[in-house]
């Protein structure tokens, strides 16, 4: 089996701890409430087998997309002792919230982790392509440009362009562009309905981690080595433009198909001052194969001082979810993104590809993982749809705007079990359509 496959694997711990932690903060709530907790379930039932201990069912069960934690008065008759129905709508809440809220805590909690220990990393954004006739064409953008700034603010990744850009649809907005080392103010204005695939801008995206080139190999033969490149240069720059990163480096050197370029390196302390002639490629082929040479990326990050650690955690953890609720709405609001939805099958590739094309460690790879989809959990299961804690959190709400009333229980109960059942069914269609992409060789990753 291929090392992508294993990579891959490691989406099992992390929804499995993710899990864990969701219902163990249903579990706790529903202690400290005084609500007995029948059973602790991992799955979805069917049951494969459980125990008893102090009363509680603990449960493995067949279907490994989820867990539960079942109370006694869930169902919305028993009046008993313990029961979920005798203890306040804030007591009630409080229980349905716990999960989120302790999946918020664990992402906040591997963001101060991973900033404490390696410090911050920047991305660049840069155009991989610009559609004719588009506003990008109008207001000349050209490929390999770095996207600096969007409408007065720096600019961290691609998702808050596309988030600016909704907000500045049909009006004029400032972009500012690097070029060959020099800014550029730009002003376009993104579509307001955009042909299919294209976006508002009519540009493609290509979001590289910040870092140090070093020329890992050089072909025996090839423009690199007639250029006097050797392994273990670091890249500094190209026909004078700064090359913070894989892509600037690439897309530079593609402008120069044909011809020579000045190449600057450093090689054991000091700076040499190279020519290399860009042989003509193919349009699919990587630059820098055609050039002869592999290259290392050692990913640059700041060190974070210590008082600042944790609120730069918090910080970071609020932007990271400001940015996922803005992603959930442009989801429903937006049909080209639809491609994007995954199930297990497809975190499982979006892992495998993270893990095998990303120049950071593997340990922040895999946190940086789990903290995204463990705000993801927190936040899906908060929206007030059937089934879903937020669903059953509204009712709570309906029942406090009717003065204490409640809806009948058999009522509530059909509304979940519909959710449910449409909630399993939209998951196996999106198991359908993750194994289909990998089937067919389709990336997560631009």
């Amino acid at each position: 089996m291929s090392a992508n496959f294993f990579n891959g694997l490691y989406i099992i711990p992390i929804l499995a701890v993710l899990i864990l932690i969701h219902e163990i903060g249903h579990f706790v709530s529903a202690r400290l409430c005084g609500v007995k907790v029948e059973e602790f379930g991992i799955g979805i039932p069917p049951r494969i087998f459980g125990w008893k201990r102090k009363g509680v069912i603990w449960s493995i069960n067949a279907i490994p997309f989820g867990g539960f934690v079942r109370v006694l008065g869930e169902d919305g008759k028993s009046m008993d002792p313990g029961s979920m129905n005798t203890k306040s709508p804030a007591q009630r809440a409080f229980f349905l919230a716990a999960g989120s809220v302790m999946n918020v805590l664990l992402a906040v909690i591997l963001m101060i982790a991973v900033i404490g220990i390696q410090g911050i990393s920047r991305n660049n954004v840069y155009i991989s392509g610009v559609a004719a006739g588009s506003p990008a064409a109008k207001a000349g953008w050209q490929r390999g440009d770095q996207i600096v700034e969007a409408a007065g603010d720096p600019l961290a990744n691609a998702e808050d362009l596309i988030s600016t850009t909704n907000e500045f649809a049909g009006k004029p907005m400032s972009v500012v562009i690097e070029r060959r080392g020099a800014l550029v103010d730009t002003t376009i204005v993104p579509r307001e309905d955009p042909p299919e695939n294209q976006g508002r801008m009519g540009v493609g995206l290509d979001t590289t981690l910040e870092s140090d080139i070093f020329i890992r190999s050089v072909d025996d033969g090839s423009a690199a080595a007639n250029a006097g490149l050797l392994p273990d240069d670091r890249v500094l720059s190209v026909n004078g433009r700064p090359t913070p990163d894989a892509a600037a480096v690439s897309y530079e050197f593609e402008r120069f198909e044909g011809f020579a370029v000045p190449v600057q390196v450093e090689r054991d302390g000091s700076v040499k001052d190279l020519n290399l002639t860009v042989p003509s490629f193919q349009s699919s082929e990587d630059v820098l194969e055609a050039i002869g040479v592999t290259a290392r990326q050692d990913p640059r990050f700041e060190d974070v001082p210590a008082g600042e650690v944790l609120p730069r955690g918090f910080s970071e953890s609020w932007e990271a979810t400001t940015a996922m609720v803005a992603g959930i709405r442009e989801l429903v609001t937006n049909r080209d993104r639809w491609d994007e939805v995954a199930g297990p099958v497809g975190m499982g590739q979006i892992t495998s590809e993270v893990v095998s094309r990303s120049p950071l460690p593997l340990w922040v790879n895999l946190s940086n993982l789990a903290l995204t989809l463990s705000l993801n959990l927190a936040v899906l299961n908060l929206l007030p749809l059937p089934a879903l804690d937020g669903g059953r959190l509204l009712f709570v709400i309906v029942e406090v705007l009717r003065g204490g009333r409640k809806i009948a229980p058999e009522k509530e109960g059909v509304v979940h079990f519909v959710g449910l059942v449409l909630l399993l069914g939209l998951m196996f269609v999106i198991a359908f359509v993750d194994i289909d992409r990998l089937r067919d060789g389709r990336s997560f990753l631009p």
